[in-house]
């Protein structure tokens, strides 16, 4: 009967706590980071937001609050970024004459520019401000102002479902690190796009097509070069401005100001 009682000793203990202590320091290394070799800051080693990889140098995510509201900005800029991309890409393939940066001030447009943008403002302001009061109250926005009937069921923030995903194609939790992955890197292309555009006066695929038949001579060294004492810049090849419907814009190169 005494025979069968398992027990540890005092030196069986103390062998086992260096084991486990080993086995916890495997677990957070094996976690992936921005920088392979860094530590993860103390603040997000909790933080269950897809796609964290410890990416915050200036530590801006310290406060929980602020984490959220940072965290569904970049879902919203991801998310447009995406619609950007992929929209710009398409107007290529099938209109490949039409040069995406300037496309714009050439629409025919059936009502005035001016009442336009005023009704986008309005209307872009008031979903925002609802966006806004979600991330800070949850929940608070999820009855329908209009159609008081209609109510999206209890949700995380940034994922309504319901009519908005009827239906999820896998996985959510891994759906959601893809498209903040994919997010992330349409928002690189989208400056990509557009510091081409502003090199180049060409559409992607038609830069990208440039670069390939010339790989050697076409590429960002070979657009603008600085050495001590000189700077090769390149022209900018887009218009200082644009007209549209009699009302003058200002357009021309992104900080241009800035450039070598």
């Amino acid at each position: 009967m005494i025979a069968a009682i398992k027990t540890t000793s005092p030196f069986q203990r103390t062998l086992a706590q260096p084991q486990q202590q080993r086995a916890s320091h495997v677990v957070a290394a094996a976690r992936d980071c921005w920088l392979p070799g860094s530590d993860f800051p103390k603040h997000l080693e909790s933080c269950k937001l897809p796609g964290n990889y410890g990416f915050d140098p200036l530590g801006l995510g310290a406060n929980d609050d602020r984490l959220k509201w940072f965290a569904e900005s970049e879902r919203v800029h991801a998310r447009w970024a995406m619609l950007g991309v992929a929209g710009i890409l398409a107007q290529e393939i099938t209109h490949p004459e039409v040069f995406w940066y300037t496309s714009g001030a050439d629409v025919e447009l059936p009502f005035n520019l001016a009442g336009l943008a005023a009704f986008e403002l309005f209307v872009m302001h008031w979903v925002e401000s609802k966006r806004g009061y979600d991330v800070l109250k949850p929940g608070s926005q999820d009855q329908d102002p209009v159609f008081s009937q209609y109510k999206l069921a209890p949700h995380e923030v940034g994922y309504p479902g319901s009519v908005f995903a009827p239906f999820v194609p896998g996985n959510l939790e891994e759906l959601k690190v893809k498209e903040i992955k994919n997010g992330r890197l349409a928002m690189l292309a989208f400056i990509g796009f557009t510091m081409a555009a502003q090199v180049t006066g060409l559409n992607p695929l038609a830069a990208l097509s440039e670069h390939l038949s010339d790989p050697i001579n076409t590429t960002m060294f070979s657009k603008a070069v600085v050495i001590p004492g000189q700077a090769v810049v390149p022209t900018c090849k887009i218009p200082d401005s644009v007209t549209v419907q009699g009302l003058t814009i200002p357009a021309g190169c992104f900080l241009q100001g800035l450039w070598p």
